[in-house]
């Protein structure tokens, strides 16, 4: 067995961004960003603005009140085309373009107006309610960095920027196969000694949530020869990620099938529990990782192995940021030489820290208990016996 920091970097040894693609704004959501993003105009464009009012100039409203006499008017999108000069003012209204001579907007609840005379009764000073040309940007600036997944806001950003096409990373093509003659899909009929399929959806769920394309493979027999045949059908694709087959029994045929011409074992078993059986190796060019058939196991290595080479495939960092701690709500007993990832509650204590709970029943089948917790407790091998209100390492479960 190798160590989880071990496996990961080997399994991530190597990886590139994958090339990048135009695409629509539109459909930019949720890609990652392969090039920074230039402002092409500047926002505002001249001094705008802020509020509906009147576009005066600051030395005409010493003293108050002033009366100045209308000279127009300027709504947005429709610019006065003269200039305020001493004594004048323009009705202006939010977003609309200052005219010139004017240096500042009077609110229009501070004012009152009759027949073509402004008395303004109050001020906020020179430039008060003027949003100034390049507040927000400026033609030329870098609003979006590369090697971000965008957001709603980021889109925004570039619509505002006039940028309608962005270059984001291709989305990789992630072949996912099950395998074993007790599978059946969700729906089917479930034979004597058979089992629903709940791996290739969820990896292909997971998949999708992390900006990859999954590709279904279906489900091969345990046949050496199926088998084949499956594995081959994972040419073109970034990744192959499978399911069962990779532990020590006569019917497990991962490891074999990696023994074969064209292909590559490059490691097997991963001192973690549950995930144990995780092995790694190629098919083709087509890089594989392949998972424990038990549900629990295949989710937590996909979370571990699996999502952040999917990151890396996509040009982000692994991981999200530093590792996040809780404290024990229980005592946790001392931990033997593999790496244990603990399915937990997640609660807030009365002084707002984190409180994490460890079940009481760990089994890698139970999918209940991992749909209930709210975090994986990481141990680290031979971790001593943790009294409660230990410090640990947490991996966050929300939204996974």
């Amino acid at each position: 067995m190798i160590p989880v920091a071990e496996a990961r970097a080997r399994i991530l040894d190597g990886v590139a961004p994958l090339p990048s693609e135009m695409v629509g704004i539109g459909q930019a959501l949720g890609r990652v960003l392969a090039a920074d993003v230039a402002a092409r105009l500047t926002q505002p464009p001249a001094d705008v603005s802020a509020m509906d009012g009147w576009a005066v100039r600051a030395v005409d409203l010493a003293p108050l009140p002033a009366t100045l006499r209308r000279i127009g008017e300027a709504p947005a999108g429709r610019p006065f085309a003269g200039t305020v000069g001493p004594g004048e003012a323009v009705r202006i209204f939010t977003g609309a373009v200052l005219p010139a001579g004017a240096d500042t907007v009077v609110l229009q609840e501070d004012c009152d107006e009759a027949g073509g005379a402004v008395t303004v009764r109050e001020s906020g000073g020179r430039g008060r309610w003027v949003r100034p040309a390049g507040l927000d940007f400026r033609a030329g600036e870098i609003g979006l960095a590369a090697d971000r997944r965008l957001t709603v806001r980021d889109l925004a950003l570039a619509a505002a920027m006039n940028v309608p096409w962005l270059a984001v990373r291709r989305r990789p093509r992630v072949a996912i196969l099950a395998t074993g003659d007790e599978v059946v899909m969700p729906g089917d009929p479930v034979g004597p000694g058979c089992i629903v399929s709940s791996n290739g959806l969820a990896l292909a769920a997971l998949v999708e949530r992390e900006g990859g394309l999954p590709v279904s493979l279906g489900i091969a027999p345990d046949d050496p020869a199926a088998l084949a045949g499956h594995l081959a059908a994972a040419a073109g694709c970034d990744l192959l990620v499978t399911t069962g087959g990779a532990s020590v029994g006569e019917h497990d045929l991962m490891r074999q099938a990696l023994a074969a011409p064209g292909t590559r074992l490059d490691f097997w078993k991963v001192a973690m529990r549950p995930g144990k059986p995780l092995l790694s190796g190629r098919v083709g060019e087509v890089p594989v990782l392949g998972l424990p058939g038990n549900p629990v196991s295949t989710l937590v290595c996909a979370l571990v192995f699996l999502r952040p080479l999917l990151r890396a495939l996509q040009g982000l960092p692994p991981d999200d940021g530093p590792a996040l701690r809780a404290r024990l709500a229980t005592p946790l007993a001392a931990n033997d030489r593999r790496q244990d990832y603990l399915r937990a509650g997640l609660e807030r204590a009365a002084d707002g820290s984190l409180l994490a709970r460890a079940f009481p029943k760990q089994d890698s089948s139970m999918l209940s208990a991992l749909a209930a917790a709210g975090c994986l407790i990481v141990r680290p091998p031979l971790a001593p016996t943790a009294p409660a209100g230990t410090e640990v390492e947490i991996i966050p479960l929300d939204g996974f």
